[in-house]
């Protein structure tokens, strides 16, 4: 007998699901919604741990945008449009688009920095980006009061269109989630995709009529151009805030749809690639 026969071979770990396959997997973010409550208060205290100015950025960010770009496209590029187009237009748009960025961003890179955790013991990995997401909503909240708060200094009291508000938040949300689970489990396989992300975030920034008019978009460019779901947010955000003429269908139906299909896909495809995870983190 040689020593590598009389050797005993070395135990292996398995970690693996407790939990059945049921559909979607929603019935495990019903068992865990502790620990994705915990996730997500992690992050948020991650995300301005030692900072000096705290929760303020959230009113910064916006701000000092919205003061940039109103600087560089109203007054020097001097863009005008029919109707109604300023500084506080901008700004109700970039109160979504900061939502979408950062829960997209942040939850296509998660994954990585959750690497050692995702190792030692099993949980649903799609908690990992979800709770990245719901982080988001606490800068929202505070970049909402801003607005809210030059609504008021501007004379403009929001009609009843703001109780769709939470649906044009939730599109906001679904859809960077469905492409942060898409980029979320491709860069556990493949490191390259977290050098595209920013990229993809400028690119699709100005993708979406948030520092020009939608009137500017030609009329047979629309029905391509509503299948990026943030126009339908941001539009949305303007008619309910602002008073804005916004034309529900077919345009935003359009959007509807293709945030339910990022979501759904990037669900699935996520839930089919978690358990390679281990294996490739």
């Amino acid at each position: 007998m040689t020593l590598e026969e009389g050797r005993p071979e070395a135990p292996v770990q398995h970690i693996t699901s407790p939990l059945r396959w049921v559909g979607f997997g929603f019935r495990d973010i019903v068992v865990f919604r502790e620990l994705l409550y915990f996730l997500t208060l992690r992050d948020i205290k991650v995300r301005y741990n030692q900072t000096v100015l705290g929760i303020a950025w959230a009113l910064l960010q916006p701000l000092f945008s919205m003061l940039i770009f109103s600087l560089i496209f109203l007054r020097w590029a001097g863009l005008h449009s029919p109707g109604r187009f300023d500084s506080l237009t901008i700004l109700t748009a970039l109160v979504p688009w900061q939502l979408f960025s950062y829960a997209l961003t942040q939850s296509s890179n998660r994954l990585l920095d959750d690497a050692g955790l995702i190792r030692k013991v099993y949980f649903p990995r799609i908690l990992i980006p979800i709770s990245s997401v719901l982080a988001g909503l606490l800068d929202f909240a505070f970049a909402l009061l801003l607005l809210l708060l030059f609504l008021i200094v501007s004379g403009i009291t929001p009609s009843w269109r703001i109780i769709l508000v939470p649906l044009m938040v939730a599109m906001t949300l679904a859809s960077a989630l469905g492409v942060g689970l898409w980029l979320s489990a491709l860069n556990a396989r493949f490191r390259d995709v977290k050098y595209t992300v920013p990229f993809l975030n400028q690119v699709w920034f100005f993708l979406t009529p948030i520092v020009y008019p939608d009137s500017l978009i030609p009329e047979a460019w629309k029905p391509i151009w509503n299948l990026n779901p943030m126009t339908g947010v941001v539009n949305g955000f303007r008619w309910a805030f602002l008073g804005n003429p916004f034309d529900m269908t077919p345009y935003f139906l359009t959007s509807v749809l293709v945030t339910v299909l990022l979501l759904l896909s990037g669900w699935l495809f996520f839930r089919g690639m978690e358990r390679s995870f281990s294996d490739w983190l």
